[in-house]
């Protein structure tokens, strides 16, 4: 560690929740890094692996999913559309509202970009082996588990 660098005391630097915090902001620059080559961001990514994994949906199923808020999701689907990455259209049933789908190219960018989240996962985990990481996934998921429930 560089001599210079800030330190945090050592009693919190013991703890898990600055621990978790710090590997947290780790993992998300990591992440902002591999998803700026695609000159996308996480939400992006989001939407994209949403329609991918589910199908087309509605601008408020998606955001709903996503969590993402609203008027958040319809300037990020413009951002998609306007990449030509997905398309909206009128929902047949209830023409008030769109549906937006993947176009292929789109799919083909999801793919790349969960690709480039898997070479992030391989970055952040590579002091662990693959028993550990398996490990440290179930226990971050029961944690979260716990803490979403209330």
């Amino acid at each position: 560690m560089d001599a210079t660098a800030p330190q945090s005391p050592a009693g919190l630097r013991t703890t898990p929740s600055w621990l978790l915090n710090q590997t947290a902001s780790h993992a998300g620059r990591l992440l902002a890094e591999g998803f700026a080559a695609h000159d996308l961001r996480g939400y992006h990514y989001r939407l994209l692996a949403a329609l991918a994994e589910d199908g087309p949906a509605s601008q408020a199923d998606l955001g709903r999913r996503c969590g993402i808020d609203r008027s958040d999701v319809v300037a990020a689907v413009n951002d998609l559309a306007g990449r030509g990455l997905v398309i909206r259209a009128p929902d047949p049933a209830d023409r008030r509202r769109n549906v937006i789908s993947l176009t292929d190219t789109g799919a083909d960018e999801a793919h790349r970009m969960t690709d480039t989240v898997t070479r992030v996962q391989d970055d952040l985990l590579a002091p662990l082996s693959t028993a550990e990481r398996a490990e440290l996934t179930r226990l971050l998921t029961r944690l979260l588990d716990h803490h979403t429930r209330r």
